[in-house]
């Protein structure tokens, strides 16, 4: 487990982690119902740094017709919690369409930290064939785009999506998607950007890894 850091000014409560962190690497936990009768349920994630240390835990709560009958395309409430227990993040995806035809239903989440006091923002940009997102500051300010491939398939290999200027002219730092996804940010990111682009990792990982698991 890793020692918590001081608090620097502006930084939200709980997120001392992440003003100290490069990478992050997050593993879903399997459900043994999930795997022998292929019931979906409720994600949970362990969050570690590069060191392998437990950062933070991750409960998805939703209830079971949603999560049945809408599947990677349901909406949700991801709780995060730090290593005593304490919800530090709150990521809330709302439930929207799924093709990528319909520009006015294209996917968002909003993290929240502390819960209900919103820090940032990820919301899917309309391409005929590229993953596209921006991540959104606080005050709903363009700070960074997201590109992923024109085939997001991992049966062969890593899939990364990158990080980039507004302008889409400089990359940052990229998103790796194997058996478990990370997130790589400059240590000197704004934590709160940090923070959505940690959020910005499930909302790709749901709509283009959740279905092969």
């Amino acid at each position: 487990v890793m020692p918590v850091p001081q608090r620097p000014a502006g930084c939200p409560p709980g997120l001392e982690y992440l003003t100290q962190i490069d990478q992050l690497l997050v593993q879903q936990k399997v459900e043994l119902a999930e795997v022998i009768l292929g019931w979906e349920t409720n994600n949970k994630y362990i969050v570690k740094n590069s060191m392998g240390q437990q950062v933070f835990f991750v409960a998805e709560e939703n209830d079971c017709c949603n999560r049945q009958f809408c599947g990677p395309l349901r909406s949700f409430v991801l709780h995060v919690q730090d290593n005593v227990g304490q919800e530090v993040m709150t990521l809330t995806r709302p439930l929207k369409c799924g093709s990528c035809c319909c520009p006015c239903c294209l996917q968002e989440l909003e993290i929240q930290s502390p819960p209900g006091n919103p820090i940032g923002y990820v919301i899917q940009n309309w391409h005929p064939f590229l993953p596209k997102y921006t991540i959104l500051n606080e005050e709903k300010e363009a700070v960074l785009k997201i590109v992923g491939p024109l085939c997001s398939c991992r049966c062969c290999a890593d899939v990364n999506f990158d990080v980039l200027s507004v302008d889409e002219s400089t990359k940052v730092e990229a998103f790796t998607d194997a058996d478990n996804f990370g997130i790589s940010f400059p240590m000197d990111l704004d934590v709160k950007i940090k923070a959505a682009l940690f959020g910005a990792c499930f909302l790709i990982d749901f709509m283009f890894f959740e279905h092969n698991k």
